[in-house]
């Protein structure tokens, strides 16, 4: 009996032993600190700072966003790649791979695109772009750790076979340079001159285009631009030149501009103002009506003698409270930044518009002296709501009438 009772445990019926998975992606903080997920994306090794990012939707544009370039980006949303990803939802110029993001970091294994108009999984898609990501991570855990200690440093390494030299992976990550300092424009940003007439998305019809010729001249200094600025300048019937960042004010005074856009990007302001601030410094004293958008918000902050101030976390999401100073309304809003204007630092013709309503930080500008302003946020809204879309408006509004009170009750 006591035979025969072995056999049938030994037999085909009897629970095999558990078997640990094994870890084929990690991600190591600068502190040492590791987290063991599932590799997803490029293999290989990739560094930057770990930022996380509150948006539900949106993720294809989100690691397409040029301002991410030199990150890692964390989704809080658990569900990402669920809808699969497609040739439409792009925002970098680029449509081939870019120096962009850097890395992602995801909670839950990626399923089978939903979407109808998927055209690919997101771990091709990934790897198409160069991106190495890990899934099976607590993002939560490291959300509230990011929000206790700041933004660290970190590597995120992908490797099928799980073969990882830690000790290696630990001395790159604690020898990542700050993000103070970095100027990460130049990869992002257009290589040529190029017209843009590209507009909005409409079901059924896709991306619309504007016959140029007719409408305000804008000149679109591209720190990193997204497609979906651009778009909603050309829909409100604006002849969109887009110029590299180290244009000079003479090469774009020399376009005969209505208005002067400064766009979104990465990286430190400060190393970029090097550049960048001696350019819109001439363009506001040419009184050319200008408007500014993130890191745009931020260079023009520098070019009127102001500073900048590193975050601790940041911004990055599609659910963060901004109130409009000018007309009182709250906002809900699209963000990405790790850097803010410090508006004790501004001269008294810069009047504060717009102020976030999660830490009181500053969001917007204006000037008195000059047809200029500029806003932290990305009123673009790709991923995010559309509340901000009447700054477009504002913008033409002022290339119209050159006068920052009318744009302001436009």
């Amino acid at each position: 009996m006591l035979q025969d009772a072995a056999a049938q445990a030994s037999g085909p019926s009897a629970p095999e032993p558990w078997a640990e998975p094994v870890a084929t992606a990690l991600l190591v903080l600068a502190d040492g600190t590791i987290l063991e997920g599932f590799g997803i994306g490029r293999t290989g090794v990739a560094d930057g700072e770990v930022c996380f990012n509150t948006a539900m939707t949106g993720y294809q544009e989100i690691l397409t966003d040029p301002s991410y370039a030199g990150q890692i980006v964390t989704f809080t949303f658990p569900h990402i790649g669920n809808v699969g990803t497609n040739d439409e939802d792009l925002e970098s110029l680029e449509a081939a791979p870019a120096s962009g993001v850097r890395g992602t970091v995801i909670a839950s294994a990626v399923t089978k695109p939903s979407s109808w108009r998927s055209s690919s999984h997101l771990d091709g898609w990934l790897d198409a772009r160069g991106i190495v990501g890990i899934t099976g991570i607590d993002t939560r855990a490291l959300t509230a750790r990011i929000r206790d200690n700041g933004m660290p440093n970190a590597v995120i390494a992908n490797d099928p076979e799980g073969r990882f030299d830690r000790e290696a992976l630990k001395a790159r990550a604690a020898a990542l340079a700050p993000m103070e300092g970095l100027d990460l424009v130049p990869p992002v940003t257009s290589r040529a001159t190029t017209e843009w007439s590209e507009t909005v998305w409409a079901l059924g019809d896709g991306y619309g285009k504007r016959a140029p010729g007719e409408g305000l001249k804008v000149v679109a200094i591209d720190y990193g631009v997204k497609r979906n600025i651009l778009r909603l300048l050309a829909q409100a019937g604006c002849d969109v030149t887009v110029v590299p960042a180290t244009t000079s004010a003479e090469e774009i005074l020399a376009l005969k501009p209505d208005g002067v856009f400064l766009s979104n990007g990465p990286g430190d302001p400060a190393a970029t103002g090097t550049y960048a601030v001696p350019v819109i410094r001439k363009l506001l004293d040419e009184k050319v009506p200008t408007f500014g958008i993130c890191l745009g918000h931020q260079l023009m902050g520098l070019a009127l003698g102001g500073r900048t101030v590193k975050m601790g976390q940041g911004h990055h999401g599609a659910n963060h409270p901004v109130k409009d100073k000018t007309t009182g309304k709250v906002e809900i809003v699209s963000m990405n930044h790790g850097f803010a204007v410090d508006p004790a630092s501004l001269p008294a013709s810069a009047v504060e518009t717009h102020v976030s309503l999660f830490d009181g930080s500053n969001c917007g500008l204006t000037l008195t002296d000059r047809p200029a302003f500029s806003v932290q946020h990305h009123p673009e809204a790709s991923p995010g709501p559309r509340d901000s879309h009447y700054l477009f408006e504002r913008f033409v509004t002022l290339m119209r009438s050159g006068e920052p009170e009318k744009a302001a009750n436009a």
